[in-house]
């Protein structure tokens, strides 16, 4: 497949346009005394409270009791500043370059997200620019929304289907090799981006076709 064939591009959220730290949150949770919490929660893996609360099966009151189980001693505020502590900032520029990029084709999101960090983004979001996640993008799939958090097949395939795409018309960007793996079994494009700042440059080749 050329890259000159791309219809429309499927971007990941946190390390593609939002900056985030796993460690952040692991060390958060470690400060409030939970043991072992870096076994259950990591960039490659999670255990099920997290899918979970991903795939919107559980929400912010639920996911804090049970978080409360290991650590009875801890507020709900701490527990949701400390599941906050991932997320950093927008990486300068990142957002115009997107908005710009939606002009040129279809972009759309899909994030392995919930509803506790996606009031703490997008409030920041709309505190800093006065819009929202989705008004970047064609549409934006979420999770908890969706009812499906990748690497399972099911999470593009409503984009795919909901859109009218052809697995081989889209290019996927993600920061997470297992779900570069799912997508290129799915027969997507793929761009496994291991640095966020290099998003620009390891778009360029693909682009060609739309300058």
């Amino acid at each position: 497949m050329k890259a000159t064939e791309m219809k429309a591009i499927i971007f990941d959220l946190g390390g593609v346009i939002l900056d985030i730290d796993y460690n952040l949150t692991v060390k958060a949770f470690q400060a409030l005394q939970f043991k072992g919490f870096d076994d259950h929660y990591s960039k490659m893996k999670q255990s099920g409270v997290f899918d979970r609360l991903e795939r919107g099966e559980i929400g912010e009151h639920d996911f804090v009791a049970i978080m409360k189980e290991s650590i009875p001693h801890a507020s709900s505020q701490e527990i949701v500043d400390a599941w906050n502590a991932i997320i950093l900032d927008f990486p300068d520029g990142r957002l115009e370059f997107i908005k710009h990029l939606g002009r040129k084709l279809p972009i759309f999101l899909l994030s392995n997200t919930n509803q506790i960090h996606l009031a703490c983004f997008d409030g920041m979001l709309y505190d800093a620019t006065k819009t929202h996640i989705q008004d970047y993008f064609k549409k934006a799939y979420l999770s908890h929304e969706i009812g499906h958090r990748k690497p399972e097949a099911e999470a593009w395939s409503v984009i795919l289907k909901e859109q009218g795409l052809e697995a081989w018309d889209v290019l996927f960007i993600d920061d997470s090799p297992q779900h570069i793996e799912a997508a290129k079994t799915m027969g997507m494009q793929t761009i496994h981006l291991i640095a966020i700042g290099d998003l620009e440059r390891e778009l360029a080749p693909f682009l060609t076709q739309f300058n």
